[in-house]
């Protein structure tokens, strides 16, 4: 499944024109056409106003069946993994909770640091 044949399929089936979805997210025609037409991919924060507009949850932009896709449980383990538990998942639960107050750029430049540590050889 192409994103872009989506959209326009939900959109048609809709009966909204390209500068109705315009004037309902900010996004300019030309952008909408070439995101439709497969020669761009649009970002996340894209495509959450694109669901929006179409007045329809953001996971029908993915999925084609008629019912609510299934829900995948959580994995839930005996223990063993790290973070399910103990001072690892108070770690865990903190680290979480601190990323998420980050502003997106300092959250990708920290990323980005920890990721040449990471690789760096000893």
């Amino acid at each position: 499944m192409i994103i872009g044949d989506r959209l326009r399929d939900l959109r048609e089936a809709k009966q909204l024109s390209q500068g109705d979805i315009e004037k309902r997210t900010g996004l300019l025609r030309c952008y909408l056409s070439r995101v439709e037409n497969g020669h761009t991919a649009p970002a996340i924060e894209t495509l959450e106003k694109m669901a929006r507009a179409l007045e329809v949850p953001m996971y029908q932009l993915f999925y084609e069946g008629e019912e609510l896709p299934e829900v995948p449980k959580p994995v839930t383990g005996n223990g063993d993994q790290w973070g399910t538990s103990g001072r690892a998942g108070r770690y865990l639960f903190k680290l979480r909770r601190a990323l998420a107050q980050m502003q997106p750029d300092d959250r990708t430049l920290l990323f980005n640091v920890t990721q040449r540590m990471a690789s760096r050889k000893r």
